[in-house]
C-alpha cells in the first residue's frame, strides 16, 4: 500500500514538471546587444550578400589563374560517304600514250596481283587529334590579370567589412531605440501611477468640498493624454522590435524581448573621451584602402592595355592518329612556335594608355578629397559624442529639478496654495525631463558607436 502511494506521488510530480515545461513558450527569450550583433553577423541578408560577393571574386581569381596552364583540346572525327570523295582510275589519265601504257601494265599483272584499275580514297574514316597551346609571353597580361583578380578579392573583402560595419551600426541603433522606447514606456506607466494617486487626492478633496469638478476633469484629461502617449509608444516599440528582428535575421514573435540592461546604460568617463580624441589621426578606414586598391587596379589595367600591343609568343603541339584519308591508320605529331607582333595596334593602345593615366589621376584626386572629408567626419563624430555626453549631465540635473518641482507642487496643492493645473504642469515637465534624458543617452550611445566604427576601435 505504501509503495502504491509513493508511485502515485512520483507520477503526479513528473506530470506537473512536464506540464510546466510545455506551458512555457518556446520562443520566450531576451536578447542582449551582443547577442543581436552576433545574430546579425550570421543572418543579416546584406552581410551574407557581401560575403557571397567575396566568394564570387575568389572564383574569378581561380579562373584567371588557369591561364598559366596549357590549353589542351581533344577532337574526334568520323565520316562515311556514299561515293568516295577522291576516285582516280586508268581511264582518267588524259595522255593517250600514258593511258595505253598503264592499261598494258594492268592487263599483264592484274590476274597475279588482284589490283583494281582505279583508286578510291576518303569513302569512310575515323580519327582523333590533341592540340596543346602553352603561352610563353603575352605582354605580361597573364601575370597582371592574376594580380588584378587578387585586387578584386581584396576589394570584395573590404566592401564586406564596410557592409558589416554599417549593418552592425544599424542594428545597435535600432537596439537602443527599442531599449529607449521600453524606458519611455516605463516612464509613462510611472506617470499614470502618479496621475492615479493625484486623482485619488482630488476625489477626496472633492468629497470634502475642497476641490471642484473642473479639477477632477483636468486630471482625467491628463490621464487620457498620457494613455495616448502610452499607445503610441506601444505601437512604436512593436514596429521597432520587428525591424530589429529583420536586421538580425530571425522571425518576430511576441515572446522575443530586447534590452537586458533595463535602461542602465554605461556612460564613458572623461578619460575615455580623451582617448578617442588622441586616436583620431591614426584611424585606418576601409574607404581609404578601397581607394588605394582602385589606384592599383587602374595601374594594372594600364599594363594590360600595353600588353595587347606587345609581341606574343606561344608553343603549340598537335598530335593526330586515324584513317581519315588512307584505309590503314596512321599517326603524326607537330610542334610549332608561334610569334605574333601587333603593328597597327600601337596608335589605339597609346590612346587607351592616356585614358588610364587620366583615371589614375582622377582616383588620386578622389583619395586626397576623401582624406579631408573623413578627417572632418571623424572630428564631427567625436564632437557629437562629447556634446551628447555633456548634455547627459545637464539633462540629469534638469530631471532632478523636475522631480523636486513635482514634489513641492504636490505639497503646495495639499496645502491649498496652488491649483491642480500647477500640479499637472509640474507632472508634464517631469515626464518631458525623463524622456529627454532617455533620448540623450540614446544619442550618446549611437554617437559613440559611430565614432568607434570610424576609428576602427
Amino acid at each position: 500500500m505504501k509503495h502504491n502511494t509513493l508511485y502515485k506521488r512520483l507520477f503526479c510530480t513528473s506530470l506537473l514538471l512536464l506540464s510546466s515545461y510545455f506551458l512555457v513558450p518556446a520562443t520566450a527569450q531576451t536578447l542582449s546587444l551582443d547577442s543581436c550583433l552576433a545574430l546579425a553577423r550570421r543572418n543579416n541578408a546584406d552581410i551574407r550578400t557581401a560575403q557571397t560577393a567575396v566568394q564570387k571574386a575568389q572564383a574569378v581569381k581561380d579562373q584567371v589563374f588557369t591561364k598559366y596552364f596549357p590549353n589542351i583540346t581533344a577532337q574526334g572525327l568520323g565520316y562515311m560517304a556514299v561515293n568516295p570523295m577522291i576516285e582516280f582510275g586508268v581511264d582518267d589519265v588524259k595522255s593517250d600514250d600514258m593511258r595505253e601504257l598503264l592499261e598494258a601494265i594492268y592487263q599483264a599483272f592484274s590476274e597475279e596481283t588482284d589490283v583494281s584499275d582505279h583508286l578510291e580514297l576518303m569513302k569512310r574514316g575515323i580519327g582523333g587529334s590533341i592540340i596543346a597551346s602553352q603561352p610563353i609571353y603575352v605582354g605580361g597580361r597573364i601575370v597582371n590579370g592574376n594580380r588584378l583578380a587578387s585586387l578584386g578579392v581584396d576589394a570584395a573583402n573590404i566592401q564586406a567589412e564596410m557592409k558589416t560595419r554599417d549593418v552592425l551600426e544599424q542594428v545597435e541603433s535600432t537596439y537602443y531605440l527599442v531599449v529607449g522606447l521600453k524606458e519611455k514606456t516605463a516612464t509613462v506607466e510611472s506617470a499614470l501611477r502618479l496621475i492615479d494617486s493625484l486623482s485619488h487626492t482630488v476625489n477626496s478633496a472633492l468629497a470634502n468640498g475642497l476641490a471642484t469638478k473642473a479639477d477632477a476633469l483636468q486630471v482625467e484629461l491628463k490621464r487620457n493624454e498620457i494613455k495616448a502617449q502610452q499607445q503610441q509608444l506601444t505601437s512604436g516599440l512593436r514596429l521597432s522590435r520587428r525591424l530589429l528582428c529583420i536586421q538580425i535575421g530571425i522571425e518576430y514573435t511576441d515572446g522575443i524581448d530586447f534590452g537586458a540592461e533595463g535602461g542602465k546604460w554605461k556612460v564613458e568617463s572623461d578619460a575615455d573621451l580623451s582617448t578617442f580624441n588622441s586616436q583620431l589621426s591614426t584611424s585606418q578606414r576601409p574607404e581609404r584602402q578601397l581607394l588605394d586598391l582602385n589606384i592599383r587596379a587602374q595601374q594594372l589595367q594600364k599594363k594590360l592595355t600595353i600588353g595587347e600591343a606587345l609581341p606574343q609568343l606561344a608553343f603549340v603541339g598537335i598530335g593526330y592518329y586515324g584513317n581519315i584519308i588512307r584505309n590503314n591508320p596512321t599517326g603524326n605529331a607537330v610542334a610549332l612556335l608561334s610569334l605574333s607582333i601587333p603593328i597597327t595596334n600601337w596608335w589605339e593602345t597609346s590612346l587607351k594608355v592616356r585614358e588610364h593615366n587620366l583615371r589614375i589621376d582622377e582616383a588620386r584626386t578622389m583619395q586626397e578629397d576623401l582624406d579631408k572629408k573623413m578627417s572632418l567626419e571623424e572630428e564631427k563624430a567625436y564632437t557629437d559624442m562629447v556634446d551628447a555626453y555633456m548634455l547627459i549631465h545637464s539633462d540629469s540635473a534638469a530631471l532632478d529639478l523636475a522631480q523636486e518641482n513635482y514634489r513641492l507642487a504636490n505639497l503646495n496643492y495639499s496645502a491649498g496654495t496652488i491649483t491642480i493645473n500647477d500640479v499637472l504642469q509640474a507632472q508634464t515637465l517631469l515626464l518631458k525631463a525623463q524622456n529627454a534624458l532617455t533620448d540623450r543617452r540614446i544619442a550618446y550611445l549611437i554617437a559613440r558607436r559611430r565614432l568607434q566604427d570610424l576609428t576602427n576601435q
